[in-house]
């Protein structure tokens, strides 16, 4: 049976970085693309990352029962909504799965797939390194968004709490400072688990 190799951390804690290079190394596992209402960022491709959707279409998942866990953020351009759907490109019976997102994505698909099938990979980097790493990817962008870049920051701060991260008793955590060790430790951490 397989697994899903959940990487958890806030905004500008290395998640899609790490989850590229360990896609690189682990090409047996499948990555699973999630979905989300806001608006496409420069140099993002469709369906690379995220599958673009419009707010009428998730929508009309939600009321097919298809989502496996969703949150919306309201951002200063209005709700921005990410979700995992249930669009038939998880198969635990033949392959494993690389993912990443939140808390409460995480707590989301765990209750939908069970403890036996979910392996958290909880990211943690200080939150001034994270807020200049964020300041940093926002730069990059044609109209950056700074007031958008804060409200995450500030949402996150508050959306992982030690007390809520305590909830879920993590056996460990993987501090993001320098990039190379923290891959090569979540590395060791897949190939014990897929033995």
């Amino acid at each position: 049976m397989g697994k899903i190799f959940y990487l958890i951390g806030p905004s500008a804690s290395g998640k899609d970085r790490l989850l590229g290079e360990l896609k690189a190394r682990f090409p047996q596992l499948r990555t699973m693309i999630m979905y989300t209402t806001r608006p496409l960022r420069s140099g993002e491709v469709p369906d690379e990352v995220y599958h673009f959707i419009t707010r009428e279409q998730f929508e009309a998942e939600e009321a097919a029962g298809r989502v496996i866990e969703s949150r919306t953020y309201q951002t200063v351009y209005g709700p921005w909504t990410y979700a995992t759907l249930d669009d038939g490109a998880i198969d635990l019976e033949k392959h494993s799965y690389l993912m990443a997102g939140t808390l409460e994505s995480y707590a989301q698909t765990l209750e939908y797939y069970g403890a036996d099938h979910v392996v958290p990979l909880y990211i943690e980097v200080e939150p001034g390194l994270r807020l200049f790493r964020a300041l940093a990817r926002e730069r990059t962008q044609a109209e950056p968004k700074y007031a958008e870049m804060c409200r995450r920051f500030l949402a996150d701060e508050e959306d992982f709490a030690p007390e809520k991260q305590a909830a879920f008793h993590f056996p460990r955590k993987y501090a993001n400072i320098d990039f190379e060790t923290c891959l090569n430790e979540l590395a060791e951490t897949i190939e014990k688990e897929m033995q």
